[in-house]
């Protein structure tokens, strides 16, 4: 995972989105930090997941484009194209989670497992 801003950089995960992993039994490192994207990540992955359209924007602003066609929006795999649900400015880490749920659901489906 990788910001677009400035706003979160190394910064722990936050005690919301914690308690929700939590609550299901999804284990994280707490240890991890928050980073920037850089341009060279658009080389390295063969996928860049975005969860709203201002985060494809910033993603496309730091990668220098799409020529490959790698910046997809999460939703979009499972058939609809919009914003996973913004707790930050919701609150609602409920209706975040089933959305990023169902948006990485469909994403395993969707890519070609070996």
């Amino acid at each position: 995972s990788a910001a677009v801003s400035e706003d979160e950089w190394g910064n722990p995960i936050y005690p919301p989105a914690a308690a929700i992993l939590r609550r299901y039994g999804i284990s994280y490192d707490g240890q991890r930090t928050a980073r920037q994207m850089k341009a060279s990540d658009y080389d390295k992955y063969d996928l860049i997941i975005a969860m709203d359209e201002a985060n494809i924007r910033g993603i496309q602003r730091i990668a220098g484009g799409d020529p490959k066609g790698k910046i997809h929006l999460l939703l979009d795999y499972a058939g609809e194209h919009r914003n996973v649900a913004d707790p930050w400015y919701t609150r609602d880490f409920e209706t975040a989670y089933a959305d990023i749920l169902t948006g990485c659901r469909a994403l395993l489906t969707a890519i070609p497992h070996s």
